[in-house]
């Protein structure tokens, strides 16, 4: 088994989650008493999501690059960021630490063509949705073209994750508004959903949603247990 090392913090309530799925992932494989060989270095997040707002992803990069050399000389053997959005800064990452990144979006990727669909609305923060790096992955290395909800519906999903969920809240109001924005992508076109930010799958769920919901922090650390064990 691999030592998966784990950037968390990204928030901790999905931190959570991943620590728990991926021991799951290990103990289904192994059996008995068998859990995960793993590191996590929990960054703090409101200085990196002071500085996501001022737009200081240079500084956001060193930051992350840090905690990545520390897994690295804790005896990790590659990197899970346990965020969709700071993937931004996963190539920083490999060309700085000469660790394997395994990226979110390809572990979604996988999940959307086994199911053989071509279009995906993708619900995330704003700079998930609204920037390149993730979008143009799934477009340009797997042939999926992604929809992204109106500028508006954009700003209330950004305000949700980080007033609400990323703090554990889990409003029944928000999750309405979350199903009518995932119906309006599905009447654009959209044949499955991504939640492409590790917090909404708590708000979130498959019976929730008529079309494939894609839940990328689950899809993720399905991929980091298998990259673990070589498959």
């Amino acid at each position: 088994m691999k030592t998966i090392g784990l950037i968390g913090g990204l928030s901790w309530e999905s931190s959570l989650e991943y620590y728990r799925l991926i021991n799951q992932g290990v103990k289904q494989k192994l059996g008995g008493l068998h859990s995960a060989q793993c590191l996590l270095y929990s960054v703090d997040f409101g200085p990196i999501e002071e500085l996501m707002r001022q737009g200081d992803w240079q500084q956001i990069n060193q930051l992350l690059v840090q905690a990545a050399l520390h897994l690295k000389q804790g005896g990790a053997e590659f990197i899970l960021i346990c965020s969709n959005t700071i993937h931004k800064c996963a190539d920083s990452i490999i060309e700085q630490t000469g660790m394997p990144v395994l990226h979110i979006a390809d572990a979604a990727a996988q999940a959307i063509k086994l199911r053989d669909l071509k279009k995906v609305g993708l619900l995330g923060t704003k700079f998930a949705m609204e920037e390149a790096f993730y979008r143009n992955r799934l477009k340009e290395q797997h042939g999926i073209d992604v929809i992204i909800p109106e500028e508006n519906e954009r700003e209330f999903i950004n305000t949700v994750i980080f007033q609400e969920l990323c703090l554990g809240v889990l409003n029944p109001d928000s999750k309405e508004q979350f199903k009518k924005i995932i119906n309006k992508l599905m009447g654009l076109g959209a044949e499955g959903i991504v939640l492409g930010c590790t917090e909404i799958p708590l708000l979130i769920k498959q019976a929730d949603v008529n079309a494939p919901v894609f839940d990328t922090m689950t899809l993720h650390a399905a991929a980091a247990v298998d990259y673990a064990f070589g498959v």
